[in-house]
């Protein structure tokens, strides 16, 4: 066995499904989903390529326990409390997880073979709406319509050219107010002027449509 082989069999020997998965993750946290590849994670954790099928058999097993994992980092909402607070809790930290993992939106519901974590996380918000009363019907329709708005809110705050308030403040002060002549464009200078000086927040948005959401649900929860 030559020197090259030997080091080789040695990193191969640190290897575990759980190290496999943690390395893509971070790699698609860092570069994206697109360009993750069996290859790729095995330069990135000094390993031979064909040594990771032993951990997981294909990519698609290997994108379904990177999903599993962001699954397992959602909270599970709270029993004991009622049924707004906890898929409140639980929606605004999805919003947290998609946040620091966004190549997985997506992906979160597009997996046929949903891992455990998967499993508990839908188990779990189902009984959720089954306990407060929602029909299996109303209950299905509730999920749908949770899941899109948490989804689509997280994809499109990832898109945003700004991170914070601060940020969104300044933007709107040097670049968006002076292409908006109030002439020519009244109500949106308007909006753009009276924001910035309330020091608007974006990120509060979310739970302004979230609680709207939940209460529009609730009289559905009560004709079940």
């Amino acid at each position: 066995m030559t020197a090259r082989e030997q080091r080789q069999v040695a990193s191969d020997a640190g290897l575990s499904k759980q190290r496999v998965v943690v390395e893509a993750i971070r790699l698609a946290d860092r570069e994206g989903v697109d360009g993750l590849s069996m290859r790729r994670l095995a330069g990135a954790l000094g390993a031979g390529a064909m040594s990771l099928y032993h951990y997981v058999a294909s990519k698609e097993e290997l994108l379904d326990a990177m999903i599993d994992v962001v699954f397992e980092e959602i909270e599970l909402p709270p029993e004991g409390t009622d049924w707004q607070s906890a898929l409140r809790r639980r929606a605004v930290s999805a919003r947290q997880v998609l946040a620091r993992h966004p190549w997985a939106n997506g992906l979160m519901e597009s997996r046929t073979s949903p891992g455990p974590a998967n499993l508990r996380h839908h188990e779990a918000v189902t009984a959720c709406l089954r306990r407060a009363g929602f029909s299996v019907l109303m209950a299905t329709h509730a999920n749908w319509l949770l899941d899109s708005y948490v989804y689509g809110f997280a994809l499109q705050e990832a898109g945003l050219p700004f991170d914070t308030a601060d940020e969104l403040a300044d933007m709107a002060e040097d670049v968006y107010l002076p292409q908006l002549p109030p002439d020519e464009f009244p109500y949106l200078n308007e909006s753009a002027a009276a924001l910035l000086a309330a020091g608007y927040d974006p990120a509060e948005e979310f739970i302004f449509g979230l609680d709207l959401i939940l209460a529009a649900l609730e009289p559905l929860r009560a004709s079940a």
